[in-house]
């Protein structure tokens, strides 16, 4: 039996959360829910965006399910998605991007991971104004050897579990050439400890061009905090956009499994959100947790119903009149004929 913590999140969050946990139940994994309030509904219960009895939880339970938080001030936080972050050193943002069948975009056939440093330097919150006039303000961006080298060494640790051929290091270290040049000395440091691995690094504004012209050129993509929040959703451009964008944000001691998109509450409530993304994050989780055979299910009922085209949400197929839950119905019939 594994005890998960489920956040349903805001706006879509519950339902398509909700879809999530019936297509996960629906492999067979024993899994125990505990739901915990946090962001909107945290003010509402707790008035706080991060009540300590979701940290608890989380903490007790090392794994959780987030869906997508409507960012408001309290408790100090900026936002609960940087606090969670922060208070469980989850270090790893990880973002795949694959290619699906029929969903529209500008290519097939990508298959690329990102990994992003979550905790350092331009997201750190150190940032002030300058002057009494507010006219001018400074944000302070760190970047520690110990930061970069973990988050190196999880990519090509990543890369040779995986049979990944290769891993790009992008940075900036021609012009910011000390918090950039940290981050490449040390990464190439790393690089050297696995010697099967091709190793290449390029300079983020041509990474971007690069992408953009020849995303398959590419296979393991390790950054630093600013630049993997851009390229990962560049990176989800490429596959259709960030309704199949699943995320993982991990750390030494828990991890957190969420959609990344936002919590879209001008179509809370109308059953017609895209539930992919959050139950893509799903199977992350149950592969998280040491269960790869239920996480093989879901993506292929993943694959197979969107290769088929016509039960799948409106955004993937305009003529379709398949809603959250009816999408999640789908998928567990999908697993349960391949059972």
């Amino acid at each position: 039996m594994h005890t998960i913590t489920v956040i349903p999140g805001d706006g879509i969050g519950p339902s398509i959360v909700d879809a999530a946990r019936r297509v996960i139940d629906a492999t067979c994994v024993s899994i125990a829910w505990e739901e915990m309030p946090a962001g909107l509904s945290g003010i509402e219960q707790y008035k706080d965006p991060l009540p300590e009895s979701t940290i608890a939880s989380v903490r007790k339970n090392k794994t959780a399910l987030k869906g997508p938080l409507t960012t408001q001030l309290g408790s100090g936080f900026r936002s609960v998605n940087v606090a969670l972050r922060k208070e469980f050193d989850l270090y790893i943002n990880l973002r795949p991007a694959k290619s699906f069948p029929n969903v529209p975009s500008r290519y097939s056939d990508i298959d690329l991971v990102m990994f992003r440093e979550n905790i350092e330097e331009f997201y750190s919150g150190i940032e002030h104004y300058i002057d009494a006039q507010k006219s001018a303000a400074e944000t302070i961006g760190i970047v520690t050897r110990f930061g970069s080298e973990r988050i190196v060494r999880a990519a090509f640790e990543y890369a040779r579990l995986n049979g990944r051929k290769k891993v790009t290091i992008v940075h900036k270290a021609n012009i910011m050439k000390y918090t950039g040049g940290l981050f490449l000395d040390v990464a190439h440091e790393v690089a050297a400890q696995f010697p099967e691995i091709i190793c290449q690094d390029v300079i983020v504004d041509n990474m971007a061009m690069q992408l953009v012209l020849n995303p398959h050129q590419y296979d393991v993509i390790v950054t630093t905090n600013l630049f993997g929040d851009i390229l990962s959703d560049l990176c989800s451009g490429l596959v259709g956009g960030l309704g199949l964008a699943p995320g993982a944000n991990i750390g030494a001691t828990a991890a957190i499994f969420e959609a990344v998109h936002g919590s879209a509450p001008d179509i809370a409530g109308k059953n017609i959100a895209n539930p992919c993304a959050i139950i893509l994050a799903g199977a992350m989780m149950l592969r998280h947790i040491g269960e790869p055979a239920a996480a093989a299910k879901i993506y292929r009922a993943i694959e197979e119903t969107l290769r088929e085209g016509t039960q799948v949400t409106r955004d993937i197929n305009p003529a379709s009149t398949v809603g959250t839950s009816e999408f999640a119905d789908v998928l567990i019939a999908h697993m349960q004929a391949g059972a």
